[in-house]
């Protein structure tokens, strides 16, 4: 069976470091069982639940708009927070 990975999170690890990773299914790093551990700064949901309606089965138009809708400013104040 193909896993869903939520791919490329930018996250400060608990050594205050930028780390980044990806986690299978539905897990993320604040979860006891995901592999890495952190606070997330941003997160791209790649799951067809998140897309479908709009996009179809056109997953990479979707990953290219979302980029446009990306607020830089609150994922700097995220970092600035927790690094």
């Amino acid at each position: 069976m193909k896993e869903n990975k939520i791919g490329g999170i930018p996250v400060v690890d608990k050594n205050k470091k930028l780390t980044i990773g990806s986690t299978p299914n539905q897990d993320n790093p604040l979860m006891d069982v995901s592999e890495i551990k952190g606070f997330p700064l941003l997160a791209l949901d790649v799951w067809e639940h998140a897309y479908y309606l709009k996009y179809q089965n056109k997953r990479a138009d979707y990953i290219e708009n979302w980029w446009n809708v990306v607020n830089w400013n609150y994922v700097q104040q995220r970092f600035d927070k927790w690094s």
